[in-house]
């Protein structure tokens, strides 16, 4: 993983981010800054994270999971890793494979689409820690079947539009505003 890549990324979202993303930005700037490994699992107070807004074919739905250990909805993502990742978007990118069972997803940008930072319940041996949590836009290309993993309680693709009816998780409603205006930018 290369932090100063990470940085320039941060950088270069913090000139079009929104309002309520601000002091994201400036936290995890800070964290990938001060910290030795901001990657790794080890670091006692969090680590960066790498998620996947999954679009379908037709760009109308969202590909959201109900997370096992959290018992929520959340978009596609999880650890980094560093054997496997050279990049937080790479890493993304093989958690939406990992996790969806979906054969041809593609980046719709190499930006960051969305951060976020959010706790993480104690679990098992592991203490309460932050998910500094970068997030990807992709579709996919064709449409086939999800296959659910053991993270996951069921899979599920949800209109962008009824996000609100599955969660009311600030970040997800975020997330599918963003893409809808994504999607509008790109058509004209």
């Amino acid at each position: 993983m290369n932090k100063v890549q990470l940085i320039q990324a941060l950088d270069s979202y913090a000139r079009r981010c929104d309002d309520e993303e601000e002091e994201f930005v400036s936290a995890m700037h800070t964290f990938v800054t001060t910290k030795n490994d901001p990657f790794s699992r080890q670091t006692a107070a969090g680590h960066i994270t790498a998620s996947a807004w999954i679009l379908d074919t037709n760009r109308t739905h969202a590909l959201l999971c109900h997370h096992r250990k959290l018992d929520m909805w959340v978009q596609l993502g999880g650890h980094l890793e560093p054997s496997l990742d050279d990049s937080v978007l790479a890493g993304a990118l093989r958690e939406a494979y990992e996790e969806s069972g979906l054969g041809a997803i593609k980046a719709m940008s190499p930006n960051i689409f969305d951060i976020d930072i959010h706790a993480i319940p104690a679990h098992g041996d592991e203490a309460e820690h932050l998910h500094y949590d970068v997030r990807y836009l992709f579709a996919v290309r064709s449409a086939n079947a999800v296959q659910l993993t053991p993270e996951s309680k069921e899979l599920a693709w949800v209109r962008l539009d009824e996000i609100h009816k599955v969660s009311t998780e600030k970040s997800l409603l975020r997330m599918a505003k963003k893409a809808t205006q994504f999607l509008r930018k790109s058509t004209h």
